[in-house]
């Protein structure tokens, strides 16, 4: 039981009428916004690791 175009169609106007363009468009952005902070959170500690050295007692 496959999803053809014709019911992605049906689908996505469905969307459109229940959450409308406008909204639609806002939460696709904030979505892309936070998908692009995930990431960099993700390389970024990455980095921060590499970057700084094992902590020693110092003694």
């Amino acid at each position: 039981m496959d999803i053809g175009p014709t019911e992605l169609i049906v689908i996505l106007l469905i969307i459109v009428v229940l959450f409308g363009v406008g909204r639609l468009s806002k939460i696709g952005g904030e979505l892309g916004g936070a998908i692009r902070e995930f990431r960099k959170g993700l390389s970024g500690d990455e980095v921060e690791q590499a970057e700084k050295p094992p902590q020693g007692s110092g003694e």
